[in-house]
């Protein structure tokens, strides 16, 4: 499951890098336990394109409601996998 998790931060990291439009910053180099609101700056709107892209990638809901639970990668990605294994 490490590494399902890992691959999950990573396509995660890439998809946040690529819809905020994020220089100088790779998978890599992001750090998954960054706070994405306080930390990396994300508002609402950021949020909610990123998790309707989630939506579509990974084929899962993310209810509204959860939104403000979101707040790292790792945290991101705990969700979606949780989502994937109970079939959600």
């Amino acid at each position: 499951m490490t590494t399902d998790i890992n691959q999950t931060i990573t396509q995660i990291t890439e998809i946040i890098i690529n819809e905020l439009k994020l220089e100088d910053v790779t998978p890599q180099t992001f750090d998954p336990d960054l706070d994405l609101v306080d930390e990396v700056g994300i508002d609402s709107m950021d949020l909610a394109t990123i998790a309707l892209v989630l939506r579509d990638v990974y084929g899962i809901r993310i209810e509204e409601d959860d939104y403000p639970k979101l707040t790292t990668v790792r945290i991101i990605a705990e969700y979606i996998d949780n989502k994937l294994t109970s079939g959600e």
